[in-house]
């Protein structure tokens, strides 16, 4: 199974930018970009991604809050995510990982190696 589209919730426009260009230019990725979490769970089951990288602090739904809702809706329950958060100690990384995310990327993340770290992190789980 090869990873083709990922959602990616991020409030900031300059970081939603160099995500894009990480993402889409460098790895070849179909990027839905959303500024929240309720964008996210208006959008996801139309764009039908296989991944979601979800920001942590967004205003409107949170990603951990989003997360929850993904995890509680069966059309969206199994599509894996992960976060993208400046909140990355060894402690908040295993409260994300017993929410169901597969891992955390801590910003502020390398733009040239962002779509690698994404393919890592997604091929340990389903490669």
């Amino acid at each position: 199974m090869k990873l083709e589209r990922i959602l990616y919730a991020e409030d900031e426009p300059d970081i939603q930018s160099v995500a894009k260009l990480a993402l889409e230019v460098l790895g070849g990725y179909e990027l839905l970009l959303c500024s929240n979490g309720t964008d996210v769970l208006e959008q996801v089951c139309g764009f039908d991604p296989g991944l979601i990288l979800l920001d942590v602090m967004m205003p409107d739904l949170d990603g951990p809050a989003t997360l929850r809702r993904l995890r509680a809706d069966p059309n969206t329950a199994k599509i894996p995510v992960i976060f993208l958060t400046a909140k990355a100690q060894s402690s908040e990384v295993k409260n994300y990982q017993a929410l169901g995310a597969l891992d955390v990327i801590a910003k502020p993340f390398d733009p040239m190696l962002l779509a690698t770290q994404v393919q890592k992190i997604w091929g340990r789980a389903y490669g």
